[in-house]
């Protein structure tokens, strides 16, 4: 009886099939055909060895004259090559239909993963490293064509090709095929061992090979930190530990399969010795046994054999692609921890009004970053939060647009809760600045525009002129068609923030969200940021982050955090005479004597 591991794992076998059986589904008519392809490619294979045994029959015939000999040789040869041609066109069309079926069902799948990482939510992707996704999405649907389109194929036809031959055997002498089947039943419970312990095998294989591209993408993102601390050496001993236990895994895997093929062939081997032993003792004893019978019988044993030899391969493949899609559906079945409910509704304008009202929020259960927090926002007012690393500040600009769900408290956009309103809807109404800028590869007219081509060269040149980000096109040689490289690494900070102020404004956002937006930069490139600061206060509601208080004097409110709660709330001057945290702030960044000429 089978413990429970075995039963687990052949329940998570049987769901993982009929899943994987639902890409083929719509290819179900093209799998069909492949199978009446196969057989009459199967049949082809009797043909030569029984042309070669009634052949040998004919030669050794005293009976039939050489004239007739000859005749018999041309017209055999003739149907042979005509035979040989007509399985060569077979199989062309096996190959492209399976290839093309494995090409699509491949997209389909890699479509579906990336489709799905994108719904999850921004704190389930930060918990996935990306190499791990990227492999999700890339070499796993690969295995997984794999298996449908070779290996699961060639299983069917090695079956194919054991029913015939086995037939073919009983059909010439059946005595002897009855004794040639004797090291069947080894060999099926070898194949069964061998399936037990590569299953584990790959999927270790899959799980190592994720941790290797995890720690390639995120050190090769990290490589100019790793660089300016020479730590070098360092992370080759940590490289050359995830590495080595990658080849561990492929020994182990390796191992598993260097035992059965062999144990595969020492059994075909049996029964080939057992087969040329009894014919040769069946032909001297005069049991009835033809030389020409004989040689077809000795080559059925072989193609007998050959598959299933064979089959040990297609397990491999078999396998691997059963492990990529334990990991693949372990992906999709990650539900999002942010979905639109059921009623969500449409927001077709966005006037501008954000209310929170007795907001409690936690990354973790029970340690809250937020603690009971309430303000409200008005349409086109500017409002920023000032406070400690660590007081909430960024966690409120996340919740605006649902990047996290709160726990407990109300949301208001324009008098709607916010869990009422699609996040597709909510977001394409709001224009995002942070600190750490992401560029594409591609342009910077790309980038502005995020490669919507129904953007205009005209609106981007008047978003970039708006923000300053023209005195930067003016200096690149090809303007808005400079070449971004990965990341933008080929522009410096201030610059890459510019073009994020036009990636903003080009879509002219109801809601201006500007996260540290102006840290890190230069003082001439602060200049021009200030500047348009000032210009997009006047456009849309904006909600401001900054340590730079000279960044947010001008604004409408400043509601200062301090450990998650609000402490203040009021403008620059307003605070300054209070003479309270915020005043303390402001202290820490200028001198006694601008403080006190401020207030």
């Amino acid at each position: 009886m089978r413990d429970f591991a075995d039963q687990h794992e052949a329940r998570r076998d049987s769901q993982l099939t009929k899943r994987l059986l639902g890409y083929v589904k719509p290819y179900i008519g093209q799998f069909i055909l492949v199978f009446f392809l196969m057989i009459f490619s199967v049949a082809t294979s009797v043909i030569l060895p029984s042309a070669t045994g009634i052949a040998i029959n004919v030669m050794n015939d005293s009976n039939i004259t050489y004239e007739d000999k000859i005749i018999f040789i041309i017209i055999g040869t003739s149907l042979l090559v005509v035979v040989l041609f007509v399985s060569i066109i077979i199989n062309y069309f096996l190959t492209m239909i399976l290839q093309k079926i494995g090409q699509k069902i491949t997209h389909q799948i890699r479509t579906e993963v990336f489709t799905h990482i994108q719904n999850l939510s921004i704190g389930q992707i930060n918990m996935l490293p990306v190499g791990k996704l990227v492999t999700r999405a890339t070499n796993d649907p690969g295995n997984i064509s794999d298996m449908f389109t070779n290996s699961i194929v060639n299983l069917v036809r090695y079956i194919l090709m054991i029913l015939v031959m086995g037939v073919a055997l009983f059909v010439i002498e059946w005595k002897m095929a009855l004794i040639t089947m004797i090291t069947v039943p080894f060999i099926i419970t070898a194949s069964l061992l061998f399936r037990k312990y590569s299953r584990k095998a790959y999927r270790e294989v899959r799980n190592n090979v994720s941790e290797v591209n995890g720690y390639l993408s995120e050190n090769l993102s990290g490589m100019k930190i790793t660089q300016v601390f020479n730590q070098q050496d360092k992370k080759i001993q940590q490289f050359n530990k995830v590495n080595k236990n990658l080849q561990k895994s492929y020994i182990k895997e390796i191992l598993v399969f260097g035992i059965y093929r062999p144990i595969i062939w020492l059994l075909s081997m049996v029964a080939t010795i057992l087969t040329v032993y009894l014919g040769a003792e069946n032909i001297l004893t005069g049991g009835g046994l033809s030389i020409g019978a004989f040689v077809s019988f000795y080559v059925f044993v072989g193609q007998f054999f050959e598959p299933i030899q064979q089959i040990a391969e297609q397990f491999n493949t078999l396998q691997n692609g059963f492990a990529s899609a334990e990991k693949i559906f372990d992906v999709l079945d990650t539900k999002p921890d942010i979905e639109d409910e059921e009623d969500a509704i449409e927001l077709n304008e966005f006037k501008g009004s954000i209310e929170f009202k007795d907001v409690w929020f936690s990354y973790i259960p029970d340690e809250w970053v937020l603690k009971g927090i309430s303000f409200k926002v008005n349409p086109d007012e500017t409002v920023a939060f000032v406070g400690a690393t660590g007081s909430g500040k960024t966690t409120i600009l996340q919740l605006i647009v649902r990047n996290y769900d709160i726990q407990k408290g109300e949301i208001l956009i324009d008098g709607i809760d916010i869990k009422k309103i699609k996040r597709s809807s909510l977001r394409k109404f709001v224009g995002q600045m942070l600190q750490d800028v992401f560029l594409f590869s591609g342009t910077v007219k790309d980038n502005i525009t995020l490669f919507d081509d129904s953007i205009s060269d005209e609106r981007v040149i008047e978003a970039s002129e708006y923000v300053g980000l023209n005195h930067v096109l003016n200096r690149l040689p090809d303007g808005l068609n400079h070449e971004v490289r990965e990341r933008g690494n080929n522009f410096s900070s201030g610059e890459r923030q510019l073009i994020s102020f036009a990636r903003a404004v080009v879509y002219k956002p109801s809601l201006m969200i500007l996260d540290e937006a102006t840290a890190n930069i230069d003082s001439e490139t602060e200049a021009i940021i200030q500047e348009s600061l000032k210009k997009m206060m006047n456009i849309s509601t904006m909600l401001i982050v900054a340590h730079r208080l000279s960044t947010i004097q001008h604004s409408d409110k400043i509601i200062v955090m301090h450990k998650g709660e609000i402490k203040e709330m009021g403008n620059h001057q307003d605070l300054l005479k209070r003479k309270g945290l915020y005043y303390n702030l402001y202290q820490l960044q200028y001198d006694n004597q601008e403080v006190i000429e401020s207030v």
